[in-house]
């Protein structure tokens, strides 16, 4: 197993990852990371891969650094936008291992805080994260309202 930054060659399997973590948006998936290639990507800052066997990527990690974080009073924080393992590769402690890469990542900016999300209802989300040291901080429901069409 080895955790490494994404390279362009990694595009079409870490595309394909995320779309099993969110299927309802598998069109965009793509376009979204050739921004992150880019420099253009208002979502990721830095993201993580891993590697089992070599060759082959069961996961990834993508961060980003959010101005405004429930919880914090920081200005800036460190935030896990997305966090996923292939299911053949789970109980591995290979989630572990890319949460611990992200901590890492985090601290070497000098930050002091690492944040994160998960749905109301994924519970195995809630519990890996109180697992590995995050506390929960807020239960919440977000709206926004387009005021053009």
């Amino acid at each position: 197993m080895e955790i490494r930054p994404a390279v362009q060659a990694d595009l079409t399997a870490w595309a394909g990852m995320r779309s099993l973590l969110w299927p309802e948006s598998a069109d965009d998936h793509a376009e979204e990371l050739a921004q992150y290639f880019d420099g253009q990507s208002i979502d990721i800052v830095e993201t993580f891969v891993l590697e089992d066997p070599p060759g082959s990527l069961a996961g990834f990690i993508e961060l980003n650094i959010r101005g405004f974080v429930e919880g914090s009073r920081s200005a800036r924080v460190p935030y896990v936008e997305a966090w996923f393992v292939k299911e053949a590769h789970r109980g591995k402690g290979y989630g572990k291992g890319l949460m611990e890469r992200a901590e890492k990542w985090a601290t070497e900016l000098g930050y002091a805080e690492l944040a994160s999300d998960t749905d109301l209802d994924n519970d195995l989300s809630i519990t890996l994260h109180k697992h590995l040291g995050f506390d929960e901080t807020v239960r919440v429901v977000c709206f926004l309202k387009q005021l053009t069409s």
